[in-house]
């Protein structure tokens, strides 16, 4: 059985190559919603394990669902330096101003730097992002929606082993479209999943969070993005809360958006807004009961996330029975259910 390494700050541990999944479940002739599903009973600190079709048993009548409705976009474009040389240009997020941040891949750019896109396009990186070392805020001389439209495809990483269509990275209640990466958490459900849950007095609500590009190389801190809390999901997370039920965040992106979105008296409001928020152990979490996401590399930011919701000990031993009994790591994996 593999061990989890003591260590300050966000959980460590050795991560196998195998248990990284290079493909969608569909690939490996599995349905969506038939990915497996661990749960994490913190009341008895009990691991349990599961298919996600399971997952309106697993659940309670009365139980919210809040889920992040972004759509992934095209967000790899394909760019040309100055000495002819090609790189992969990842579009993160919007700023005002018409202003883009974006993720020269893999190599050393510099302010002023000029990449060529197709169609004729241009993109002038400005300056650094923040304090990233990989992203930079750039100047785009086009829509951007329509040549990620045209030229783009999905963002994918050296564990997928082939360029997949954008259709296997959208759930299949996304809305808005905007996230340069996929809201993961959310991919396995399924029509009939969302039917039974209904069928099971389960409540499904949705808000909406553009994910920026991941943070893969030294799991930098998350960084400003935008999202809307609309009334319909802002009322039903005041009601469930007042009446004691659980609020279960589907994905880490749900749970900074509601907690950001909580007013002074700590009550979730409608909110258009951005958020920097960083939610660590110490600073906790007050809306939010519970969660489902997927598995999280080692020393990655959300784990602080999953801390601050399980807590240091539980989140080790799920994290060492989820290694112990393979379950896939990345977007195309298996997912963990969080229960209070």
């Amino acid at each position: 059985m593999m061990k989890i390494r003591e260590q300050r700050g966000p959980l460590d541990f050795d991560l196998p190559a195998d248990l990284e999944a290079h493909e969608p479940p569909e690939a490996r002739g599995l349905a969506r919603d038939r990915v497996r599903l661990m749960v994490s009973h913190l009341s008895d600190n009990a691991v349990e394990h599961r298919r996600f079709v399971d997952l309106p048993d697993v659940l309670r009548p009365g139980d919210l669902l809040v889920a992040n409705d972004s759509a992934t976009v095209a967000a790899a474009l394909t760019a040309r330096r100055a000495d002819g040389s090609t790189i992969a240009l990842h579009i993160s997020t919007r700023l005002p101003a018409d202003l883009w941040v974006v993720e020269p891949r893999k190599v050393t750019a510099w302010a002023g730097e000029v990449l060529a896109l197709k169609g004729g396009a241009i993109a002038q990186l400005l300056v650094p992002y923040a304090d990233s070392q990989r992203l930079w805020v750039a100047r785009i001389d086009a829509d951007v929606a329509e040549l990620m439209a045209l030229y783009g495809r999905p963002i994918a990483y050296p564990y997928v082993n082939r360029q997949w269509p954008l259709e296997m990275y959208q759930t299949v209640y996304a809305g808005p479209p905007g996230s340069a990466e996929m809201p993961s958490a959310g991919r396995a459900f399924s029509p009939d999943v969302l039917e039974q849950l209904a069928h099971h007095g389960v409540g499904f609500v949705t808000l909406t969070l553009h994910t920026g590009v991941a943070s893969l190389e030294g799991h930098e801190t998350p960084y400003a993005e935008e999202y809307w809390v609309p009334e319909l999901t802002a009322s039903e997370v005041r009601r469930a809360k007042a009446d004691g039920r659980r609020v279960i965040a589907v994905g880490t992106t749900v749970v900074r958006a509601l907690e950001s979105a909580c007013d002074f008296s700590g009550e979730v409001v409608a909110t258009h807004a951005w958020t920097e928020l960083v939610i660590t152990p110490s600073r906790g979490v007050r809306v939010v009961d519970s969660l489902l996401t997927g598995f999280h590399e080692p020393k990655a930011s959300h784990l602080a996330m999953l801390e601050a919701i399980a807590g240091r000990c539980h989140l080790e031993r799920a994290y060492a029975a989820a290694l112990a009994e393979r379950y896939l790591w990345h977007e195309f994996g298996d997912l963990h259910l969080i229960l209070r």
